[in-house]
């Protein structure tokens, strides 16, 4: 029998008033973000567009907690991020949210299986299970075949493969993603999105992707737009697209 009350729905991202100003107090100061509100919710595929200084890199480094706010309210998975202290979101980090960048950024002396590795030995996780699994999500993403090379062996569309793998290790509940395919090709650029919507849609995955691309935010399901720090747009399901 269905309750009376219908259970409230907590975002797996909530942000209220979020401010971000650089030299608080000087005559030089600056501010990026001007009161953003945004949630994002469990399984949720959501790219954040804008323009370059459009204040989109700030609100990805605050999500990623990355970097603090100046002021407002960040909820992630329901907790405040403002009472936490350095070793706390360097936890989060690790094991919540799985990063990705435009320039990869793998261990250039460090095969792709190692790169993978790494972060689940940080984690705490033993050498024989780190390695499984980082030969099952290289599987996955289509480059087990050159788990033994280096990031300089490798083509750009492979180390952005390995280096979604790599943001998997720990089974984050977020992957965020930062111009993933800003290096690629139309083509590759294909590939990676391809592997983006099959984590959300087979493995239930919440994607933040960052992006500049109308084509790439275009794969989301839902888009919201900042421009001069601020939120000036947000589309609803797939399809839901826009003129950048």
């Amino acid at each position: 029998m269905m309750s009376g009350k219908m259970e409230k729905i907590i975002p797996i991202i909530g942000m209220e008033g979020i401010t971000k100003s650089y030299n608080e107090g000087k005559s030089n100061e600056i501010q990026i973000l001007f009161d953003i509100d945004l949630k994002i919710y469990k399984g949720e595929f959501v790219a954040i567009v804008g323009e370059s200084g459009s204040g989109k890199s700030t609100l990805m480094n605050i999500i990623g907690i990355l970097d603090r706010q100046s002021s407002g309210m960040y909820l992630l998975e329901n907790q405040d991020t403002n009472s936490m202290d350095d070793k706390q979101m360097s936890y989060i980090r690790n094991k919540k949210i799985g990063f990705v960048f435009q320039n990869f950024n793998l261990i250039a002396r460090t095969t792709a299986i190692d790169n993978v590795i790494l972060p689940m030995i940080y984690a705490g996780k033993s050498k024989k299970e780190s390695i499984e699994r980082a030969k099952e999500l290289l599987d996955m993403v289509g480059v087990f075949e050159r788990k033994e090379h280096y990031p300089n062996q490798l083509s750009g569309g492979q180390q952005q493969r390995v280096a979604i793998a790599r943001a998997m290790a720990n089974e984050p509940s977020i992957i965020l993603a930062d111009e993933p395919t800003g290096a690629l090709d139309s083509k590759t650029s294909g590939l990676v999105m391809d592997i983006f919507n099959k984590l959300n849609n087979d493995m239930k995955k919440s994607i933040v992707l960052i992006t500049h691309s109308k084509d790439v935010a275009n794969e989301s399901k839902r888009i919201i737009k900042i421009a001069d720090g601020r939120i000036v747009f947000s589309g609803g399901d797939k399809g839901a697209q826009i003129r950048l």
